[in-house]
């Protein structure tokens, strides 16, 4: 059998040392494209032109390799090529081993340097004190709705979205505990916690449920005390050596969290793109229907809208709406500046690629 595998392993490494070859050509491509950017003052990181390369090179691939893998070994390959050209530092909400940490791997990849923060405002901070050159922060949940805080921050800030992250969320039951009957307590973030309801109800109603900052700080609290468990992530498991009581206790398998990617640029357009936008409504008859004829009247899909109070005014509302297209192109711009007309202000918050 040895005498079987002998030449099979020979080609592989032959094959090996072919894409490292490969690899350093396009390094030197890449560190080239580097000096033209730093020349043209224009920006190292552009997250249309990342997709443009995962679709094409899906799409070429006609081999056994699959489609996935194909995403993720290039995510490496061009996150470690943009650490070539400048090295690059990201603000996430923490700590490490939260759902963020995880979206913020696969959008960035491992060569960027993420650093962890306490909270929603504080990523938005670090990122306009130039401290970071972006932000990952989380907005909607797939079964539970929008994350409030992330909202809210957009009414202060100046940041603008960069693209968008969809990671599908898979909750873990993780304790030191040799046993489901053995855990005292449970601690997670409150989205979590309300994710799992019913699955907590069946199997464990008359264990207190606790809320706290986030999934990964729920299992570093369950790594310090062998009577509590956590509702977190496999990686935060991981992270902090706990088993996996049970795996995959969402209520609702298909459980997708969306996250954005903020920074101080507004993205060039790309082939797919979605434009967010927020304002604040004039009150009077009609209103509401006057606020999505503009685009309905283009063609211009709305992919989601959401309000939110506007704290210093009672009654008055702030809306979110995500409409597809980018800011740059003449329907969009049109149908955004015959809305203006009818709204106290109104905001672009960004134009970016639409994730799959």
């Amino acid at each position: 059998m040895s005498d079987d595998l002998a030449p099979l392993r020979a080609r592989i490494d032959a094959i090996d040392d072919q894409i490292l070859d490969l690899l350093n050509e396009r390094a030197q491509v890449v560190i080239e494209v580097g000096k033209a950017k730093k020349n043209s003052n224009k920006v190292f990181y552009v997250p249309s032109r990342e997709q443009a390369i995962f679709q094409r090179l899906k799409q070429r691939s006609a081999g056994v390799f699959p489609d996935d893998g194909v995403q993720r070994v290039f995510r490496e390959i061009i996150s470690a090529s943009l650490a070539l050209e400048q090295p690059m530092k990201v603000a996430f909400l923490g700590p490490q081993a939260t759902f963020t940490h995880v979206a913020a791997m696969r959008q960035f990849g491992l060569s960027a340097q993420l650093v962890a923060q306490k909270s929603i405002p504080a990523v938005f901070d670090e990122v306009a004190r130039g401290r970071a050159h972006y932000g990952v922060v989380p907005v909607e949940n797939s079964n539970e709705g929008v994350v409030t805080h992330t909202l809210d921050m957009f009414m202060e800030s100046e940041l603008k979205i960069n693209a968008e992250i969809m990671l599908e969320v898979s909750h873990d039951l993780l304790s030191l505990a040799p046993g489901l009957e053995a855990v005292e307590r449970v601690y997670s973030h409150p989205q979590a916690l309300a994710q799992c309801r019913n699955w907590l109800e069946e199997n464990m109603a008359d264990v207190p449920l606790i809320d706290v900052a986030s999934t990964a700080a729920a299992a570093q609290m369950a790594a310090d005390d062998a009577t509590a468990a956590a509702i977190a992530s496999s990686m935060a498991g991981a992270q902090y050596g706990l088993r996996q009581l049970k795996g995959n206790i969402a209520d609702n398998p298909n459980n997708f969290t969306r996250f954005l990617v903020i920074s101080e640029q507004l993205p060039a357009a790309g082939n797919d793109d979605k434009t967010s936008i927020m304002f604040c409504i004039k009150d009077e008859p009609g209103i509401l229907l006057k606020m999505i004829e503009p685009f309905g009247k283009r063609d211009i899909n709305l992919c989601k809208i959401e309000s939110r109070p506007l704290k210093k005014r009672a009654w008055e509302y702030i809306f979110f709406l995500d409409v597809e297209g980018h800011i740059a192109s003449d329907n969009v711009r049109a149908a955004v500046d015959e809305l203006g007309e009818y709204c106290q202000f109104i905001k672009v918050l960004g134009s970016y690629p639409k994730a799959h």
